[in-house]
């Protein structure tokens, strides 16, 4: 049985309408309206959900771009060696810096906004990208399939707790579903949804300047058009070369502005991460891990809804673009999750497209070769099958989203909304750091222009030497020790994993260090240990 994009009204020789689409009597109807209500639909989850998410994940959400606005606003801030190496552009962190300038001219930077804010303004991206996704799946298949995509896209837990950071992959990832929609290869034109490719293109190249490695994407779906389109000629020398040279152009020139010199990321991007694997020294993978574990485990209980929605779509195109997505980042030794991010929603638009079919193929009113126009019926019947499908997805994946955004290492959020508060209150003067480094927020969260020190772990360029955090893993108690040797004035605060607390007990209680307050991080193993909590120790506190 398969499912086709709906047609204009007036298409068929009997002026009927389309297989399953907006008109369908079995349409799942809850999200059958204007695109304005789908967003503002969209927004208001969205914003809920940036508020439910208390946890860390990646180092990069708030070290990659929330630090550089906040330097670039605000003064100060840690740059990471990535930036002294010029391999990270400054498109996406000024997004936020235009967040944080608005903040800081309005007085409304306070530590709980400036915490919440940026998370906030995330959800607008993904609520726009839900909007384009459901865009996408009615363009191609009608308002059935694209209701329930939009359904699998709040549903899928993996979304849910990573949309709405601020990674450049989850910007990447909205720009993606926008950039799709607009691409003649990707859907037939029709005068429902008409095509922009010259859209597309900016959208693309967009995507391109914030994460370069978006150009994987972006490769596919260029030579696709390039074989399909009759005008090969003007899309290349009047389309892609204009428009790729214009936004390559702002960017080298905003990058020049912040830099103080040309500096040419993607080239230098390309270089550390493809060329000459600098991306290992975070760790490798298996190169089938894509595969086997990491994709496997964003889409969850997805995954066979989404297989059959691939087999029976029968749509070659996109899911050639998954499988290649995929295949490519699985050349590289270092994987993760959140890298192949752009492509999750496109395999849970086969899901919904496999949930349309279960709905159709289960409502004994209608089929979905029936071509003459039918009178929506209020209630459409479920098969049990149906039903139990949908509870199955909502029994595993919302537990999973409200655990990994509400609970799973959450200590170091927490530890530094705690600090935050107390520096705006002005109880500490400066905070060290005795844990792996980049494991918390920093400047971005405490908003205090006070000292701070945590131990760095920039690449050698010397194989087998051991960083600050390496050191200081394997030998805690030396480590700060030595560190110790050389205050001019003890830290106020110390911040260190529970895990590495018994090994330095002594230490803190020679230094006249008490614990301050404790914070619960994990239940599970994070990196080499058990981090269960993370605890604040304060000098001479009383």
């Amino acid at each position: 049985m398969e499912i086709r994009r709906r047609k204009k009204a007036g298409d068929d020789g009997d002026g009927g309408a389309s297989s399953n689409g907006g008109d369908d009597p079995d349409s799942f109807s809850v999200f059958s309206r204007s695109p304005r209500r789908i967003f503002l639909f969209c927004l208001a989850f969205r914003v809920v959900n940036a508020l439910l998410i208390q946890t860390y994940f990646n180092p990069d959400e708030h070290w990659q771009s929330l630090e550089v606005a906040h330097r670039t606003v605000f003064g100060y801030g840690y740059m990471t060696w990535e930036w002294k190496r010029g391999i990270r552009g400054y498109l996406h962190p000024m997004v936020f810096a235009f967040l944080y300038k608005f903040l800081q001219v309005t007085g409304l930077d306070t530590p709980y906004i400036m915490i919440k804010a940026p998370r906030l303004m995330q959800s607008i991206f993904s609520a726009i990208g839900d909007l384009y996704l459901y865009k996408l799946s009615d363009a191609l298949y009608g308002g059935n399939v694209a209701s329930w995509s939009l359904f699998c896209q709040m549903a899928n837990w993996f979304i849910f707790f990573c949309l709405n950071r601020t990674f450049s992959n989850c910007l990447e990832t909205v720009l993606t579903i926008m950039g799709l929609y607009y691409w003649p290869c990707i859907r037939d034109s029709s005068t429902d949804y008409p095509v922009n490719r010259k859209w597309g293109l900016v959208i693309a190249a967009l995507a391109c300047a914030i994460r370069p490695t978006s150009a994987i994407i972006w490769l596919y779906v260029g030579m696709l058009e390039l074989f399909l389109t009759p005008n090969k000629v003007k899309f290349i020398m009047l389309e892609v070369i204009p428009i790729g040279s214009l936004v390559l152009g702002f960017t080298c020139l905003l990058d020049r502005l912040m830099y103080g010199s040309w500096v040419i990321v993607p080239l230098n991007f390309l270089k550390f991460n493809f060329l000459s694997s600098g991306g290992d020294y975070y760790g490798t993978h298996s190169w089938h891990w894509y595969f086997t574990q990491g994709f496997l485990v964003m889409l969850f209980t997805f995954t066979p809804f989404s297989i059959t929605g691939i087999f029976n779509s029968k749509n070659q195109k996109l899911s050639a673009l998954i499988l290649w997505v995929l295949a490519i980042y699985s050349l590289l030794g270092h994987k993760e999750f959140r890298f192949v991010l752009p492509v999750l929603p496109i395999a849970l638009i086969f899901s919904g497209y496999a949930f349309a079919q279960m709905e159709v193929s289960g409502s004994s009113s209608t089929s979905v070769t029936k071509k003459k126009q039918v009178p929506r019926q209020n209630h459409t019947k479920w098969s049990p099958k149906l039903r139990l499908s949908v509870f199955f997805l909502l029994a595993t994946n919302i537990p999973m989203a409200l655990y990994m955004s509400l609970f799973h290492q959450r200590g170091t959020e927490d530890a530094m909304n705690y600090l935050s508060d107390e520096a705006y209150k002005g109880r500490v003067k400066s905070i060290l750091f005795l844990m792996p480094c980049h494991s918390t927020p920093y400047y971005s969260t405490l908003h205090r222009n006070i000292p701070m020190q945590f131990l760095d772990c920039t690449p050698s360029e010397e194989k087998g030497q051991l960083d600050e955090s390496d050191r200081f893993l394997v030998n805690p108690l030396g480590f700060a020790s030595e560190l110790a040797r050389n205050w001019s004035e003890p830290p106020s605060h110390i911040v260190l994993f529970a895990s590495e607390e018994t090994k330095l007990r002594d230490f803190m209680i020679q230094h006249s260090f008490k614990e301050l307050r404790r914070f619960f991080h994990a239940h599970f193993k994070v990196d080499r240990d058990l981090q269960s909590s993370v605890v604040v120790y304060a000098v001479n506190h009383t």
